[in-house]
């Protein structure tokens, strides 16, 4: 089936999403099967106002740029699609600029609009082929060993809490507890990353607390002194989902939070609750850090393993959708730990919408505030390597798209 192409990025960005566009593009402009390769200016949005831009006319060397870039360099969204009309003004879109590969890099939410365009063109007879390219943070995406994205994440994340460790070792006298919060919404995945920073009993992480785990202030509080009174010192990590048993968030107060587009609660305080907590009932000094989007940012880096796997993903959406594949996202799929090897799979865009990957209970530690050595095993791999990032003036240098719109097919 020949065509033209649009690929587009959604949700919030990572460190190696645009290593998954670059896959998609490297791939679709070598292939015979695809006429043009259009970008959609912020994802879903930009499909809705007909802002897609040539790919073709694009610097290839910014292109293979991307693979250093972080954050979305197509432009990304949290637009939820709700209504068939718009559905149809995307499948319009599509047929008016002769579009019959779709390729979209995101989370449940984006899996759930690839799989509906991909139904609305089935019903209506249009020749057409949807997948999906995984991509989260969160490392909550059903069906897939890990998410692209999750390495680098904790990468960068576990070295932060190194330093912080360090930093609050040299001035345990002066800040005692230190609380760190992470990203990852409902499910633990970033925060038990952390874990990695930790080689020896007085390395930090020295808490970590995850949304898994229902959250008991008597039990926290006597950790904390336990670490006290050993090592002087206490650096604990906290996941913005952390609940207490009662299924609240733990800084959860009457009308704080707002939601998003998708109806999701936008997170963030659970350093803060937990920096009070201690000053108030654990009587010493404590300070907070929110590292917030910075830590989903970090391409300067990366991991090795994470942007290969990413640009795979891309890649393989291609070369499958071209050979008939429609309505599925790729998957990664772990042969072994140690060596590491891997390769990709695939799942129906339909049961990845409606499923979420939780943190296993059976990688949770015994005293509920570390993790297994199963789960470092799994983590490993994924932050293995690093990107070499191209410099300029002694800062990493980044690409950005011209971006040349087109008008119709």
């Amino acid at each position: 089936m020949k065509g033209n192409c649009v690929v587009a990025q959604s949700g919030g960005p990572t460190a190696v999403i645009n290593s998954s566009a670059c896959g998609v593009i490297q791939e679709a402009l070598n292939s015979p099967d695809i006429t043009g390769v259009y970008a959609a200016h912020n994802g879903i949005l930009g499909i809705l106002s007909e802002a897609l831009f040539d790919l073709g006319k694009e610097d290839p060397a910014d292109i293979e740029g991307l693979k250093t870039t972080p954050s979305a360099a197509l432009g990304s969204c949290r637009y939820k699609v709700k209504t068939e009309e718009d559905y149809a003004k995307i499948l319009s879109v599509f047929k008016k600029f002769g579009v019959r590969y779709f390729f979209y890099i995101g989370g449940n939410d984006s899996m759930d609009t690839a799989d509906k365009v991909n139904r609305l063109a089935r019903r209506e007879g249009y020749e057409f082929r949807a997948m999906g390219v995984p991509k989260t943070i969160d490392n909550d995406l059903a069906f897939t060993d890990h998410c692209p994205g999750y390495g680098s994440v904790i990468k960068y994340l576990a070295t932060m809490v190194m330093e912080a460790g360090r930093d609050t070792e040299a001035l345990y006298t002066a800040d005692t507890v230190n609380v760190i919060e992470a990203m990852g919404r409902n499910a633990g995945w970033i925060a038990a990353g952390t874990a990695l920073a930790k080689r020896s009993e007085e390395d930090a992480p020295h808490i970590i607390l995850l949304p898994e785990v229902p959250f008991d202030p008597e039990a926290f509080k006597d950790r904390v002194n336990h670490y006290l009174k050993t090592i002087k010192r206490c650096v604990i990590v906290v996941s913005e989902g952390t609940k207490n048993p009662d299924g609240t968030y733990i800084s959860e107060q009457k009308g704080q939070f707002a939601t998003d587009a998708f109806g999701h609660v936008q997170l963030g305080g659970a350093a803060n609750y937990i920096k009070a907590l201690v000053e108030s009932e654990v009587k010493v000094k404590a300070r907070f850090a929110i590292p917030s989007t910075i830590q989903r940012a970090g391409a300067h880096f990366a991991s090795l393993t994470d942007s290969q796997e990413a640009y795979e993903t891309g890649r393989q959406a291609v070369r499958l959708a071209v050979a008939g594949e429609s309505g599925k996202m790729v998957t990664l799929v772990r042969e072994s730990d140690e060596p590491y090897r891997w390769t990709t799979g695939l799942a129906d865009l339909s049961q990845v919408a409606n499923g979420e990957k939780y943190f296993p209970k059976e990688w949770i530690g015994p005293d509920g505030y570390s993790v297994t050595e199963a789960f470092l095993r799994y983590a490993r791999p994924l932050i293995r390597g690093e990107v070499p990032v191209p410099v300029e003036g002694g800062l990493p240098r980044y690409i950005r798209f011209q971006k040349h719109f087109v008008k119709s097919a």
